[in-house]
């Protein structure tokens, strides 16, 4: 008979077995938030094992998501992250049957890529004109599709004349992304005037440190409002690449491996804002 051992207990387990699998560092702590968030209020009801939890156990907690403030978007990724933890539950024999199996999630549409106009993207250059630093990091995202944190860990040595290479990381392949002349002396002015740092990152603070994520999003949201643009975020200058080039006529797996989709079903799904003319299809990457 397999040792009755608490749902905490499980979860560090489950945790670990991620990190073995190379699950990206994101999706790990996504997962372990949702699942703390699941243990208190099971814990709350007096349940403390795997053995005595029951569908309508899950239900309530799915519900009771619904009456706070989360989307129906957010409950159904935190049910994705109870379905996988008990899937792997029955996998370890801890459990026979999958009581977050039978458990529906919420319905809800995704609403449509924010996608910048020629206007506002043009906007926000003459807003973060003066600030090379942030002026380079959106022309990289606009020009290339980089993401954000891509951005924050790319290096010198990533940087090859007309091109970025991504090292594979986590769960993302290797890939090279072109660089256009708007993107290459964007970023060369501001390696000019770049503060002296033993960092190898390219983006660094005043004081020499790796630029983080979080301090990157803050002062493009900080040139979004300066620039009058709303409803605005930092991964729409992603999305705003893709579409860009799709409607240029671009071809899908092109803008797919540039953009490190790892399903090309990803890139189709932009299709749907986009109208492209049979024309045009083949065409090279346009400058924004």
């Amino acid at each position: 008979m397999v040792a009755v051992t608490t749902l905490s207990e499980s979860q560090q387990e489950f945790m670990e077995e991620l990190k073995k699998r190379g699950r990206a560092t994101a999706t790990i702590l996504a997962y372990n938030k949702d699942l703390e968030q699941l243990l208190e209020y099971l814990s709350q009801n007096g349940k403390s094992t795997a053995r005595g939890i029951r569908p309508a156990d899950i239900e309530a907690f799915r519900d009771s998501l619904r009456n706070g403030d989360y989307t129906d978007k957010s409950v159904s990724r935190k049910l994705n992250a109870v379905k996988t933890f008990f899937r792997w539950l029955v996998i370890q024999k801890v459990l026979e049957n999958d009581p977050a199996a039978p458990v529906a999630h919420p319905r809800y549409e995704n609403p449509p890529p924010r996608i910048l106009s020629r206007m506002e993207y043009r906007a926000l250059r003459d807003a973060a004109r003066q600030d090379v630093r942030i002026a380079a990091v959106i022309e990289l995202m606009l020009q290339t599709g980089i993401r954000i944190g891509e951005v924050a860990n790319l290096k010198h040595d990533d940087i090859q004349n007309a091109q970025i290479g991504i090292s594979a990381y986590e769960s993302q392949p290797e890939r090279t992304i072109p660089l256009n002349p708007a993107a290459k002396q964007s970023l060369e002015s501001y390696l000019a005037v770049r503060t002296k740092a033993t960092t190898p990152h390219v983006f660094v603070t005043k004081t020499g440190r790796p630029l983080l994520v979080r301090n990157i999003r803050s002062a493009v949201d900080r040139y979004f409002r300066e620039s009058g643009i709303e409803n605005a975020k930092v991964n729409d200058l992603r999305n705003t690449f893709i579409t860009h080039q799709l409607r240029a006529g671009v071809d899908i797996v092109t803008v797919s491996k540039i953009a490190g989709h790892k399903r090309l079903s990803t890139t189709e799904h932009y299709l749907k804002f986009v109208e492209r003319k049979d024309n045009k299809r083949g065409a090279r990457l346009e400058e924004l």
